[in-house]
């Protein structure tokens, strides 16, 4: 994975575990709405809603994204350090009992080992993207695996037949092609990098089908539900075909959606097994 590069000072506090002097970091007295990412790998860590005045010259927040930080224990045993879950850099410390706030929780974060992001009034917490990238099963798979993902979940989209099922569409008549729904937290993750993620786990050069799913239904395609997703897919097709990429993913309004018989539904999760056509590969630098 590539990370950010680093100043001296960064990287003395991110990566050699050091602390930022207190009063001294640019987010301790900060309280615009926004996120708080990773200043090493852009990873969201905290929400603004989350961040509150301690008074003791870092910024505190009672509480973390899901999944995104990790708790290790000080070589003395006395402190709990806390760092990035995705790429261990260092935050600073947690503290728990102090009453401050109702959760009765506080990360003591070195505003140096963050980045904000002002949050845009149009981020949504709970929006949807529907992409089509052969066998529902891989591309669900790997959708549900990315943070902010709230879930992914298999069907049919596109077609001219009320009410598909899976015998009819693998016939390639009804014009449905599979397709993932995923919903997600945009603040969290944004429709660009759910995007590049679809270009990243399937090959979006094949024009019959995808690996050895040949036919209509298995195409690759991006249903967008607005202008300003449709024109994050056109922006990105641009970069891969500036790259001397092919594509062959064809662009569509979001139509109806028909979800998919249960047995496709976290197919690998319940069979054990991993994707036999899709496998990701970094593109986009």
């Amino acid at each position: 994975m590539k990370y950010n590069e680093l100043t001296e000072e960064e990287a003395y506090v991110i990566e050699n575990k050091g602390t930022e002097r207190p009063f001294s970091g640019k987010y301790n007295d900060f309280y615009e709405d926004g996120l708080y990412k990773c200043k090493k790998c852009n990873a969201p860590l905290y929400k603004s809603s989350d961040k509150f005045s301690s008074g003791c010259g870092w910024p505190s927040f009672d509480d973390e994204i899901k999944g995104a930080i990790k708790r290790v224990l000080d070589a003395d045993g006395r402190r709990v350090e806390i760092v990035c879950a995705n790429c261990d850099a260092h935050l600073g410390h947690v503290f728990e009992g102090e009453g401050f706030t109702p959760k009765n929780t506080r990360h003591c974060v070195n505003s140096i080992s963050l980045k904000f992001e002002s949050r845009n009034c149009d981020c949504k917490e709970h929006a949807v993207a529907y992409f089509a990238a052969g066998c529902f099963w891989g591309v669900e798979y790997y959708f549900e695996k990315l943070k902010g993902v709230h879930s992914a979940v298999s069907g049919y989209m596109g077609g001219h037949l009320e009410n598909p099922d899976y015998t009819a569409v693998c016939t390639g008549t009804t014009g449905h092609l599979e397709v993932v729904k995923v919903e997600y937290d945009e603040c969290q993750v944004p429709f660009e990098e759910l995007t590049k993620l679809f270009f990243e786990i399937h090959d979006f050069t094949q024009t019959n089908g995808q690996g050895p799913d040949i036919g209509p239904q298995y195409l690759s395609a991006i249903f967008y539900v607005d202008e300003k997703q449709k024109n994050t897919a056109l922006e990105l097709i641009d970069k891969l075909e500036d790259l001397n990429y092919k594509v062959a993913t064809s662009l569509h309004e979001a139509s109806r959606f028909y979800e998919a018989e249960d047995y496709h539904q976290d197919y690998y999760e319940k069979t054990g097994k991993v994707p036999y056509c899709h496998s990701r590969r970094e593109i986009f630098k």
